[in-house]
């Protein structure tokens, strides 16, 4: 019995190193709390929903967004509306609602059910924002959605390539109810195989899925995807340097230096196993300043301008990040959104900082201005760097470390005269990043974090919102950016950048400015 146990084992282990070239293989080292994407609010879940999940158009590499189940659109400037011709060969996964084994087409209605769950109260999607700016959408026929705002957004077709607007069936929705978040039926290149919670989640090839590449090839090329929750960054990467992960995602703090050199290069250890690739990621790295505060150091434009003027951010991406991040030397818009690089910014200069201290000592009397920056962990290195030049020029530091969820509290509620924080891109507009100091987003009801307010900013902001050429906008974009600057109502500290150490035996995988998981074009090779 021993022996054909033994035997039995290890066919079963050559069986599963000979399909290794077929399975790709990475960790969320965060929870995945559902795989409903009416609630695909962060990266964990966003990731696997990519395979999931198909909307009405897509984004490739560049941003440039692409036909998915819609196959083209007309738009309607006269009457905001949008017109999407679906696609007649995109086929749900197959799945018992459908009965035994079976599946059917999407249709235009299945969009509309879809949209309807965003907004349905009992849902509470997270989402449910998307569909603030939509005055109705209806299905003419099968093949042919229309939507029409309420007022022009120029930014909507980047909105609806969001997870949030994926098309699901209603028939798996209301077989599954609330445990369709761990059953998933979507549309997408791989289709739902297995989860245990914590420990392991599997994805099978859709066999049915419409696209196909340059050759006619039916897409995706991996048979399999199996996802891990390691929870820390150290073990996940030494998954990755064993072989037993395919790629890892970002630069963390624990094995930074044992992978990049100080000139952000590949150690030469590690040159014949992985590969790296990076590009601009939209998303700013900042400090905030709550501008309801009672401080008059925070109050004072002044004092703000002089902690913008008193670091080096040139340094603190090269020693801190290994120079993965650009500095924050222009606006609050990051590489890779139109508006970037048009303005000057901030950089390292000590004498004017220093007139800027003396100018607020004038104003104020307070000849020993002191700040609070609240922060979490991860990035107390960046803040104890900004605290020690600051202190160099008589801004008194102090470092309150916090969870990430008392820091996000606080935040909303305004109850940090400065915080770190950052702001990643929900769609690829750069209006989603100057919607930020538009007032009546205050938080906590917007993302005005600041409580900013200017009349001329808040006029601008309106007039873009009414600009379909992307030219005309970018010349408001630019200016909104300036006033932001101009006022010091944050201090930019870099704009990140997207990173990933790849196994050679990957092809396919490709980096975005979203930094999102796409998965349907990737090899392997043996």
């Amino acid at each position: 019995m021993g022996i054909l146990t033994m035997t039995f084992l290890s066919c079963k282990n050559q069986t599963d190193e000979n399909r290794d070239h077929q399975v790709f293989r990475y960790n969320e080292h965060g929870n995945i709390p559902t795989l409903d994407p009416a609630f695909a609010r962060n990266p964990q879940a966003i990731w696997p929903d990519n395979q999931l999940f198909n909307g009405l158009v897509q984004l490739d590499d560049s941003l440039n967004i692409k036909p998915d189940i819609a196959k083209n659109w007309v738009i309607n400037d006269s009457t905001n509306t949008y017109t999407f011709y679906i696609r007649d060969d995109v086929y749900f996964h197959k799945n018992k609602v459908f009965g035994k084994d079976s599946t059917r087409t999407v249709k235009a209605s299945d969009f509309v059910y879809s949209f309807n769950r965003l907004t349905d109260e009992k849902v509470a999607s997270s989402g449910s924002w998307v569909m603030s700016n939509i005055e109705s959408y209806r299905a003419e026929n099968d093949t042919t959605l229309v939507i029409q705002l309420k007022q022009p957004f120029p930014a909507f077709l980047g909105l609806l390539s969001m997870r949030y607007c994926s098309v699901v069936p209603k028939e798996a929705v209301e077989h599954y109810g609330n445990e369709f978040r761990r059953n998933p039926v979507g549309t997408g290149p791989f289709q739902f195989k297995m989860w245990e919670e914590n420990v392991k989640l599997v994805f099978r090839r859709n066999p049915l899925y419409f696209e196909k590449d340059e050759n006619g090839t039916r897409l995706p090329y991996l048979e399999a995807v199996a996802i891990t929750f390691l929870p820390d960054k150290q073990s996940e990467f030494l998954q990755f340097a064993q072989g037993k992960l395919d790629f890892i995602s970002g630069l963390d703090n624990s094995y930074k230096d044992e992978l990049l050199t100080t000139r952000g290069k590949l150690q030469p250890k590690y040159q014949d196993d992985f590969y790296m690739i990076t590009g601009p990621y939209l998303n700013t790295e900042y400090l905030g300043f709550f501008l309801g505060s009672k401080s008059e150091e925070i109050r004072s434009k002044a004092l703000r301008q002089a902690i913008n003027y008193g670091f080096d951010r040139q340094k603190m991406v090269t020693y801190l990040r290994n120079g993965m991040g650009i500095p924050a030397i222009h606006g609050f818009i990051p590489k890779g959104l139109p508006g970037y690089d048009e303005i000057d910014g901030y950089t390292f200069q000590s004498e004017k900082a220093k007139k800027l201290i003396q100018q607020y000592k004038n104003e104020t009397g307070d000849q020993d201005p002191r700040i609070t920056i609240g922060t979490n962990s991860q990035y107390l290195d960046l803040c104890e760097y900004i605290q020690r030049e600051l202190e160099k020029i008589g801004i008194g530091v102090t470092i309150d470390v916090m969870p990430p969820s008392t820091l996000r509290q606080m935040k909303s509620t305004g109850e940090l005269d400065i915080f770190r924080a950052s702001w990643i891109a929900d769609y690829p507009d750069s209006e989603n990043y100057l919607s930020l100091f538009y007032s009546p987003n205050f938080a906590p009801n917007g993302p005005n974090y600041m409580h900013f307010k200017n009349v001329s900013y808040d006029s601008i902001y309106e007039k873009s919102l009414k600009i379909s050429n992307i030219d005309e906008r970018k010349l408001l974009y630019v200016k909104m950016d300036s006033i932001i600057i101009e006022e010091a109502a944050v201090v930019p500290l870099f704009y990140d950048m997207a990173v990933r150490f790849v196994n050679k035996k990957v092809t396919g995988l490709g980096i975005n400015p979203q930094n999102f998981l796409i998965l349907k074009h990737v090899k392997k090779s043996e």
